[in-house]
C-alpha cells in the first residue's frame, strides 16, 4: 500500500467517529484502530499493520535518541533542529542493500525529497525522503532496528 494512502487513512480514522478500519489490498492487509491511549503501532509478520490513530487530546511521547555508530559518535552542534519522524511501522535501514553505502551520514547536507533511509514494512522497501532541506545533525536509530509510526529517525538542522 502506498505510504501516502496509509497516512491519509490514519488521518481519516483519527478525525472521524469510527473506532476501527480494516482494508485488504492484494496480499497486504491494514488495520487501523483508534484508541484513547497513546499511539501504539505494532508490526505483524502475517502482512498486517495495526496502528492506533491519535485521539484529539493524546500526544506521543518523544523518542529517546540512540547512540550513533562509532564512525559518527558525536552529533554536530547538539540535537536542536527538525526531527524527521517515521511515517510507518517497520525496520530502519540506512542503505539500499546490506553492506552498501548509507544514503546519508551525520554532517551531510540534504535537500527536500532526497532519500534518507529505507523502512521495510510488509516485505516492501519504502524510501523515506527528507521533508525539508538542511544538514543531518543526528541519526536517532541504529541500522536494522524496528521503528514505530511517528518515531524520530533524524535531526535535520
Amino acid at each position: 500500500m502506498d505510504l501516502r494512502k496509509l497516512k491519509t487513512l490514519i488521518d481519516l480514522v483519527a478525525e472521524s467517529g469510527i473506532a476501527e478500519l480494516e482494508i485488504t489490498e492484494g496480499e497486504g492487509k491494514v488495520k487501523i484502530v483508534k484508541s484513547a491511549a497513546q499511539i501504539n503501532p505494532v508490526y505483524s509478520p502475517q502482512a498486517a499493520v495495526v496502528a492506533s490513530a491519535p485521539a484529539p487530546v493524546a500526544a506521543a511521547a518523544p523518542a529517546q535518541p540512540v547512540a550513533a555508530p562509532a564512525a559518527e559518535a558525536a552529533p554536530i552542534a547538539g540535537s536542536a533542529g527538525h526531527r524527521l519522524a517515521s511515517p510507518m511501522v517497520g525496520t530502519f535501514y540506512r542503505a539500499a542493500s546490506p553492506g552498501g553505502a548509507p544514503f546519508v551520514s551525520i554532517g551531510d547536507t540534504v535537500s527536500e525529497g532526497q532519500t534518507l533511509c529505507v523502512v521495510e514494512a510488509m516485505k516492501l522497501m519504502n524510501e523515506i525522503p527528507a521533508d525539508r532541506s538542511g544538514v543531518i545533525k543526528e541519526i536517532l536509530v541504529e541500522n536494522g532496528q524496528p521503528v514505530e509510526f511517528g518515531q524520530a529517525l533524524f535531526v535535520i538542522g
